[in-house]
């Protein structure tokens, strides 16, 4: 199984149209948007997990060099 940001990217959007089915009602609605709420919670992390990877392949490409300005986000929160 390889998934890709995509992948990703079309499962957002059926999401976001059984969201607007505008004959989902009552509990059928409520189960709709918690499963939406988890879908949200899982692609929030591949997203962050992608942006980390991209900086530490940034770095490497970099070779760190003395002179390259490490990201705020890996300076320890300063």
């Amino acid at each position: 199984m390889k998934n890709t940001l995509g992948d990703l990217n079309n499962h957002l959007f059926a999401q976001l149209e059984r969201l607007s089915d505008e004959e989902l009602k009552g509990e059928k609605l409520a189960e709709e948007i918690t499963r939406a709420k988890s879908v949200n919670d899982v692609a929030a992390r591949i997203i962050s997990n992608g942006s980390l990877v991209l900086e530490a392949r940034k770095l490497v490409e970099d070779k760190m060099d003395a002179d390259v300005k490490v990201p705020k986000m890996l300076e320890g929160g300063k």
